[in-house]
C-alpha cells in the first residue's frame, strides 16, 4: 500500500474535518441511530436505538473517559457522524458512524484517516460484520488487515453475527 492509497478520497469541494464532540452534536448522533438500515448494516449498535436515556448515559460515560478519543465529523460545517478510538482491554479499537444519507462519498474513509493521524498508538484494532463490505473497504483503505475473526450478538440484527477483526500495525 502506498501513501496514495492512504490519502483520503477527494470529496470534491467538501471540507471534512474532525473536532471534539460538543453537546449540540448529540441530537445529530441520536438521529443517525434511528435509521433502521444503518443499524442493520453496522450490526453492533445500541440495544434500543430509540432509548434516549441510554444514549445520553452512554455519551456521558464515554465523553468523561480521558482514554477515549471521540471526534465529531463535519463536512462543510454540517455534522455527518463521529469517529472514536477507545481501549478494549489491552488493545485500542476504532469505530465510526456516518449518517446513511452521506454514505458512498468517502466520508468514513477520510474521517478514519484523520483520526489515525491524530491517534499515535499502534497497533489499532477494528471490527466489522463479515458482510459489511463498505466498512471493510474503509478499513482496508486506511491500512487495516484482517488478523482474526469473532462472533457476537448484534443488536442491529437481533442475531449472532460473524465479524472480522482487523489491525493496523506500526
Amino acid at each position: 500500500m502506498t501513501a496514495e492509497d492512504l490519502r483520503p478520497p477527494a470529496a470534491t469541494a467538501e471540507d471534512l474535518r474532525l473536532r471534539p464532540v460538543r453537546d449540540d452534536d448529540l441530537p445529530h448522533f441520536f438521529a443517525f441511530e434511528q435509521d433502521a438500515e444503518a443499524n442493520w448494516v453496522a450490526a453492533f449498535g445500541p440495544a434500543d436505538p430509540a432509548d434516549r436515556a441510554a444514549f445520553d448515559a452512554h455519551w456521558r460515560r464515554i465523553r468523561a473517559d480521558p482514554a477515549i478519543v471521540n471526534r465529531t465529523v463535519t463536512v462543510d460545517g454540517a455534522v455527518v457522524g463521529h469517529v472514536a478510538a477507545f481501549p478494549v482491554g489491552e488493545q485500542t479499537e476504532v469505530s465510526y458512524w456516518i449518517d446513511r444519507a452521506r454514505w458512498g462519498r468517502g466520508h468514513a474513509t477520510a474521517a478514519l484517516a484523520a483520526l489515525l493521524a491524530e491517534v499515535p498508538q499502534r497497533p489499532l484494532r477494528a471490527r466489522a460484520a463479515k458482510d459489511n463490505a463498505a466498512s471493510l473497504a474503509v478499513l482496508r483503505k486506511c491500512g487495516f488487515v484482517v488478523c482474526g475473526e469473532d462472533s457476537g450478538y448484534a443488536n442491529g440484527r437481533r442475531a449472532v453475527v460473524e465479524e472480522w477483526v482487523l489491525e493496523l500495525a506500526d
